[in-house]
């Protein structure tokens, strides 16, 4: 059976030449242009892995990937990025992505790495942390019929506590994926953010809450 691929990127030209390619070596390639559609078609289509562009025209392609684990979905991630800097990267992995390829780049290194993902991956998917759904696309949560605005980086907190639901995240790994890459984050900053999402998710019917784990971090549901 061919190995599915779900392929996000915005530039048509690109996105061709991608999905030929990568057909032409063996795999069933879905493509799409924006972090939304990613969303639908990851979340109902079972793709063995994704391809996803940093630089989707309606979000970043790694909040994207954190809402897909908030959500439990485990699928390996292989990012496309015209950024090489340190910073960049660390926060692609930050955000729960498992490889990168610096663009421009030749159609041989994305077919190598995406194999080697495929060989790695096979873990149990997470659990779905109480039916939130996480949209990067403009920052909110909801919750049946309910939705709420969060901020970027209240998005990025509630993402990667769902990511692990019911178990204990620790406050630094809290803090590097919310902030960016080498920002002094003081402990009550921490606090702060996440008495803002308690609040917020009271507000949502059924929503689970936010634990603290003495000594540890938080903990969601």
């Amino acid at each position: 059976m061919e190995p599915r691929v779900l392929l996000a990127e915005d530039d048509a030209a690109l996105r061709g030449v991608l999905s030929r390619g990568l057909r032409e070596e063996g795999f069933e390639v879905m493509a799409v242009a924006t972090g939304r559609e990613l969303l639908e078609y990851a979340s109902g289509g079972a793709p063995e892995v994704l391809v996803v562009d940093i630089g989707l025209p309606d979000s970043d392609g790694r909040d994207v990937c954190q809402a897909l684990r908030g959500q439990g979905v485990n699928t390996p991630v292989l990012f496309l990025t015209a950024r090489d800097a340190l910073t960049d990267r660390l926060a692609g992995f930050q955000a729960g992505g498992d490889d990168y390829v610096t663009k421009p780049f030749d159609l041989a290194e994305v077919v190598v790495r995406l194999r080697a993902l495929l060989r790695r991956s096979g873990a149990d998917p997470a659990e779905e942390a109480a039916g939130l759904r996480l949209d990067p696309t403009d920052h909110s949560v909801a919750t049946s019929d309910t939705v709420i605005s969060l901020t970027p980086t209240e998005f990025r907190l509630l993402a990667t506590l769902a990511g692990s639901p019911g178990k204990a995240v620790r406050r630094l790994e809290l803090v590097r994926t919310a902030w960016p890459y080498g920002a002094v984050v003081h402990d009550n900053t921490l606090d702060v953010y996440v008495a803002r999402l308690r609040r917020k998710l009271r507000s949502l019917p059924d929503a689970p809450s936010i634990a603290t784990v003495h000594g540890v971090g938080y903990r969601l549901g």
